[in-house]
């Protein structure tokens, strides 16, 4: 019998549902970067054990992410999705319909992230996903920060960058951006209170103190 490795086992242990599915397929069509099954999954459980009422996503993709996030909020709670490309806006859009989820519930946003994420509340917010551009992550970390809860977290999607950020020889702008986040949010004790953990591309995961 072939022997499942643990990593795989461990992506596939919650299955996603029909809608997920079809969300996925329309983000591979058009190149969209999506949560895996697994981060889907914890994400949902992160977002149920903050008990958590306001979330930003950075990157919609095509609202898979999204999707798992919804789940875990309380019914009443609010998700704000951003991002720079019309195309995911549109298609996360179907997804959410597709879901039946009522439109009081998302927020999807098409604009420059800098823009949006600065005209966001203080304080407001108990979950931010980064899922984007990882040269974004300068300034999205700071924003994340000023505008989550004391307690509220902040999850980096994909920080292994495809396995290049543990290989010091790699050195493209994007490896580099997502190697000094890590270093920048490990070293502020005084902010964040941080760990890594390998689901989907690995995932960095940081508490506001």
């Amino acid at each position: 019998m072939m022997r499942i490795d643990p990593h795989t086992y461990a992506e596939n242990f919650i299955t996603e549902d029909e809608f997920q599915i079809r969300a996925r397929a329309r983000g591979v069509e058009v190149g969209a970067n999506d949560a895996t099954t697994g981060v889907g999954a914890y994400l949902r459980a992160l977002a149920h054990q903050l008990s958590a009422q306001s979330v930003v996503e950075v990157g919609t993709g095509s609202g898979v992410g999204s999707l798992w996030i919804l789940s875990g909020m309380i019914s009443s709670g609010t998700l704000t999705s951003i991002d720079d490309e019309t195309e995911h806006s549109r298609i996360a859009r179907i997804a959410m319909q597709d879901a039946d989820i009522a439109p009081p519930r998302y927020r999807l946003i098409t604009n420059s992230i800098m823009d949006v994420m600065t005209k966001l509340t203080d304080r407001a917010y108990d979950l931010v996903v980064l899922r984007h551009n990882p040269e974004d992550l300068t300034y999205t970390i700071d924003e994340a920060h000023r505008i989550l809860r004391s307690g509220g977290v902040m999850v980096i999607d994909g920080f292994f960058g495809g396995g290049k950020v543990s290989d010091p020889s790699q050195r493209d702008p994007k490896t580099i951006a997502l190697r000094e986040a890590g270093k920048s949010v490990k070293a502020a004790t005084d902010l964040w209170v941080s760990t890594l953990i390998t689901v989907g591309d690995g995932l960095l995961i940081a508490t506001k103190l």
